[in-house]
């Protein structure tokens, strides 16, 4: 998969409505410092430092979703008590539309309360952990409340999510009802499964998501080796009915298996902080993108991007689309560095110019680097962000210099100017004017030097008519590639007379 297409599709990647229904559950942490044991009974004394909420479960998917930018609609059940209160503020603000989550008297808001000790306020450790929550099934009426909205929503939503820990909620029936409605509307359905030998419920989905253990439990055999995997995702997929069985494999990456076959998607090493959330993420950023119109390889090559980068925070972490476009641009610079080709340039200016960062371009031969040069480029990075160099290939040089340039080759000029800290981009152009980069590239600021105050600035109307600017720099005297090569000449010169004098 090529970088640009990875790029092109984060970037525009919209706000796609996501449908979730799940298990949403509250995560709270009681902090505090344990420091003497009780005299009551043999166990620590926790003095409370601290209380933290979060959401967990479903809660956690629908936070990866609305940080990658995606719509979310929450479909579940919370208890009427204070941590159904909790929970149901912190999904609102985060901006998820709440409108489908069912207060009920009749269970608690599913908890998971950690108590961890601290010593001297610092070296954290999980001590206990409260779980409060009822698996029971909803009642009739309680499931066709849920469907109603469902129903409602169905036709406005670009995919269903389900985020199911065996709680209760996804009773096969449901599950069932939600997935064939679905795909009747022609919405692809995704699956996070819970850990268990029977996931017949969820037949007819478009994709499932379970990791190794998950998977290994479901089929009935371990996955150690690739071709575990392959076999697995292949069993699912076909006893399932599902377009695609895909299989998270931790620090391995992921496999996938469709009808056209099945292909393993590595991920790359990294140093793994907690791996809490990862499924969260995975199953998160494959919805985002596949109801962005992405295509399934395509969307869990960013999946594994975004695990990646989760499972190098702590607890349970989003990841930003920000955050993504970083991982695949140092990734392809640590490969091309700040040399790029015009089509792929485009994408990563596009991107730039999303953060409101403005583009700066000049162009030149830069034959022989001086100081002159230098200052020059230094005063392009002062009107921006960002510095594109157009630089004249060896053909073009030819043609405005005469044969005997460059003195330099294009490969060499380009990674000089790549090495300095204010220029950003560099990109090779074979014309003898840069008038088809400047309408490519639509800099917000063309800098040229004073000296072609008078011969005219070549795009200085295209820019201006676009509401850009043209700047012209101040030239450092007696500094230029052709003067140093005529002193070098004249050096030459000198020394082969006083060498072999005539």
């Amino acid at each position: 998969m090529s970088y640009t297409h990875l790029l092109k599709t984060i970037t525009r990647l919209g706000s796609p409505k996501i449908l979730l229904a799940g298990d949403f559950m509250l995560d709270s942490y009681i902090y505090g410092d344990a420091l003497r044991i009780s005299p009551e009974a043999p166990v620590q004394v926790l003095s409370v430092v601290r209380r933290e909420y979060s959401g967990g479960g479903a809660s956690s998917v629908a936070a990866d979703l609305l940080t990658l930018g995606a719509r979310c609609a929450c479909i579940g059940v919370l208890g009427s008590d204070l941590n159904g209160e909790r929970l149901l503020g912190l999904l609102n603000q985060m901006g998820a539309d709440t409108s489908g989550i069912l207060r009920l008297d009749s269970r608690p808001t599913i908890s998971k309360e950690r108590i961890i000790g601290l010593a001297q306020h610092r070296h954290r450790q999980q001590l206990l952990r409260v779980d409060e929550e009822c698996t029971d099934s909803l009642t009739d009426e309680e499931y066709q409340r849920l469907l109603e909205y469902y129903q409602r929503h169905l036709a406005d939503c670009d995919a269903v999510c389900l985020q199911d820990y065996n709680k209760g909620l996804l009773a096969t029936a449901f599950c069932q009802t939600l997935i064939k409605t679905a795909r009747i509307a022609g919405k692809p359905v995704l699956v996070d499964p819970p850990l268990g030998q029977d996931y017949s419920k969820f037949t007819g989905a478009t994709l499932m998501t379970p990791n190794r253990k998950e998977t290994s439990v479901a089929v009935g055999f371990a996955v150690e080796t690739m071709d575990d995997a392959a076999r697995a995702a292949t069993v699912l997929r076909e006893r399932l009915a599902m377009e695609a069985a895909v299989i998270t494999l931790d620090k391995e990456g992921v496999y996938f298996c469709t009808a056209d076959g099945g292909e393993h998607l590595p991920t790359i090493p990294r140093t793994v902080y907690d791996v809490t959330g990862a499924g969260d993420m995975m199953l998160a950023m494959t919805a985002a993108a596949m109801a962005a119109g992405a295509d399934l390889r395509t969307a869990l090559q960013l999946a594994n991007i975004a695990g990646g980068i989760e499972v190098e925070k702590f607890g349970v972490a989003t990841v930003s689309v920000d955050e993504i476009v970083n991982e695949i641009l140092t990734r392809h610079r640590s490969k091309t560095g700040k040399i790029q080709e015009l089509d792929t340039l485009l994408v990563e200016l596009d991107y730039h110019r999303q953060q409101n960062e403005t583009l700066v371009f000049t162009n030149g031969c830069f034959d022989v680097l001086h100081r002159g040069h230098l200052e020059y480029l230094k005063f392009c990075k002062q009107h921006g962000n960002v510095v594109v160099v157009g630089l004249n290939s060896d053909r073009s040089v030819r043609q405005l210099k005469g044969p005997s340039r460059p003195i330099n080759n294009q490969h060499d000029r380009a990674a000089l100017l790549a090495a300095l800290e204010c220029v950003d981009y560099v990109v090779v152009f074979d014309e003898p004017d840069p008038m088809a980069l400047v309408t490519a590239i639509c800099p917000d600021v063309l800098v040229k030097g004073a000296d072609w105050a008078e011969k005219g600035v070549v795009g200085r109307e295209f820019i201006e008519a676009r509401g850009g600017r043209v700047v012209l720099a101040p030239m450092v005297e007696g500094k230029s590639s052709t003067l140093t090569i005529e002193k070098l000449n004249a050096s030459g010169t000198s020394e082969k007379t006083e060498t072999h004098p005539s």
